[in-house]
This record gives C-alpha cells, structure tokens and sequence, in this order.
C-alpha cells in the first residue's frame, strides 16, 4: 500500500460527517493519505439527515429558522475540520476545506458574495475555500471574494469555457488582492468527471465508441488549459469521481487523473481502493492532439459538446438546489 506521501498530486475526502470527524478522521490525516476535504449539499444532507451526530446540538437550535439551523450544524463540521487540517495550511501542504453557498443563489452574485463572506467569518478559520457554483453571477462572486483574501472552490464545472471563466476571475481576485496587501489566497477549478459517463456511455457504445472516456479527456482538456497559464496558486481538482459503472474498478477515476499541481477529491471508499493499487503513475498531461480528435470524432457521431455540458450543468445546479431544500424540509 502507497501512502499519501508517495503521490505527486494531492488526495482530498469528499465526505464530513460529525462522528468521523471525531473517531476516524485524524489517522488519514497523520498516515499522510490526505491534505484537504470538500462538502456539498449533497453530502451534508446524507450526513445530517442520517446520522445521530447532530441531534444534541438541534436540541439546542429549537426555535431557529432551518437555514439557521443547517448553517449551526455546517459551521461547526467545517471549522473542526479547517481546525484538524491548519497544521498542514500551516506547512502550505493545502489544509483546506470546503463549505459551499446556498444553491439557489448560484444566479445572483450580490447574495452570493454576502454569503460566503458571512460563512467565511462564522467559521472563523483561514483555511476554509468557499464553493461557487462556475455560472455568470458565480464568476463576479470568485473574484471579489478572492481579492478580499477568500479563497474559492468553483464547482460545477463541465465545460472548459466554464474553467477559463473561473480561472479569468480568479486571476484577476489574485491579482487586486495583491495590489491591496491581502493574505493568502488560493483557487481550485473543481471539474466533474463521472456525471459525462453516467450520460453518455450507453449512447457511446451504440455508436462503437470506447465507453468512460469523455470526463477523462473533458478533465484533461481543463487541466491542460490551466497549466498552461501556470499561476502556481490555482489548481485543477477533479470531483465526482466515484464509479457509477460497476464494470469499473472503483479508483478508476482517481488512477486515470493522476496529475502533478492537480487535486482529485473522493469518497472515502474510492481513496481506500485508490491506496491499495500501488499506483502512482502520472497518467495527465495528455497531449491536445489527442483530447481534440476525441472530441472531434464525437462531434462527427451527432454528439453535441455544448448541449452536454448545459445539461450536466443544469442538473448538478437542480440536484445541489433539491438537496439543499431536503436538509431545510428534515429541519423544520
């Protein structure tokens, strides 16, 4: 088995949930297996509507609106992460963790950056990045936030106009946050990867295509375009990345995105098949040549890359908006 410490790019949990934080969290941390988390809605609805962890402190909340009481319950999970990861922020190994925005805010970026910036102090921590949803109002959100030293996650990321939108807005955070004497700041471009193969490989098959290659190659494509510009504080990390095909081995997409100055966040059965392969080859960069025949030879197949990518996006912002509400509808 590799430890953490063997991998070139850096391995965050996609999972936070109250009694792992307490009992589980901190030997991944001390075997070097990780250096960072992330959340969603989806997962704090699993954890907060499943787990017993949270009903003492919602005995306390009695009273409070159940917005009020999600962000009790968010804030608290976050900042005793952002508390267990600051000794490697500290060592500028990552150490962050991520709290995303109310979902139905993703089109107004006024409300959006208030948010965050009310998280963002609540918390308390420097070491919390803040989830942006990568559409029009999110991309204002990313950059004022940024130049206030805030550092931001842009989720939802399918399309590569969608990451050099994020990584313009970024860019030009990091650069008035510079101007302004701001602390440090980072970026993350989160790309999802499996919701392309859940889609599409049916239809691909049907045509004679090799299934489970198009978030590969999408993901290659923005991890290219971001390293190319080469701003040492804005990374690529690929979520979604656990296997919906069975057929799959279940590292598969954290084995075929392993990428130097690249994150890949994963569920934590995922990460354990990942550390038993003994796998630390770096399988990214793929050459442009290859990444645009591919996409090429889907568009010669009727298969229409800018309706794919609003479809995915229009059902990742629907899915985070319905599990945002199921959390408010379990907490009334």
């Amino acid at each position: 088995m590799i430890s953490g410490r063997d991998i070139s790019f850096s391995l965050w949990l996609d999972f936070i949930e109250r009694d792992y934080l307490k009992n589980e969290f901190q030997k991944l941390l001390d075997e070097g297996v990780v250096t960072g988390a992330t959340s969603n809605p989806s997962i704090f609805a699993n954890a907060i509507i499943n787990s017993p962890a949270y009903k003492e402190q919602l005995k306390s909340l009695e009273g409070k609106s159940p917005k009020e009481k999600y962000e009790a319950l968010a804030i608290e999970d976050i900042k005793t992460t952002a508390k267990m990861l600051r000794p490697l922020y500290n060592e500028n190994r990552d150490g962050y963790v991520s709290i995303e925005v109310d979902p139905s805010l993703s089109n107004n970026s006024k409300e959006t950056i208030k948010e965050a910036k009310r998280l963002f102090k609540a918390i308390g921590e420097p070491n919390v990045m803040i989830k942006i949803p990568a559409t029009e109002a999110g991309y204002e959100a990313m950059s004022e936030l940024m130049a206030d030293g805030i550092s931001v996650n842009a989720t939802l990321v399918f399309s590569p106009k969608q990451a050099r939108k994020s990584f313009s807005a970024m860019t030009r955070g990091i650069a008035k946050g510079e101007s302004d004497g701001s602390c440090r700041v980072e970026g993350v471009i989160s790309v999802f990867v499996s919701r392309f193969d859940r889609l599409l490989d049916s239809e691909l098959e049907s045509c004679g295509i090799t299934p489970h290659k198009t978030g590969i190659y999408n993901s290659a494509k923005i991890y290219n375009m971001v390293e190319r510009n080469a701003i040492p504080n804005i990374r690529t990390l690929f979520a979604s990345t656990s296997i919906k095909d069975d057929s799959l081995l279940e590292d598969y997409y954290v084995t075929e995105l392993t990428a130097p100055h690249s994150i890949n966040t994963a569920p934590l059965n995922t990460i354990r098949a990942y550390l038993k392969t003994n796998s630390s080859r770096e399988l990214l960069p793929i050459e442009d040549s290859i990444i645009n025949g591919y996409f090429i030879n889907l568009e010669d197949n009727g298969f229409n890359m800018e309706e794919i990518y609003k479809e995915l996006l229009d059902d990742g912002l629907k899915a985070f908006e319905e599990s945002f509400n199921s959390i408010l509808e379990a907490l009334k």
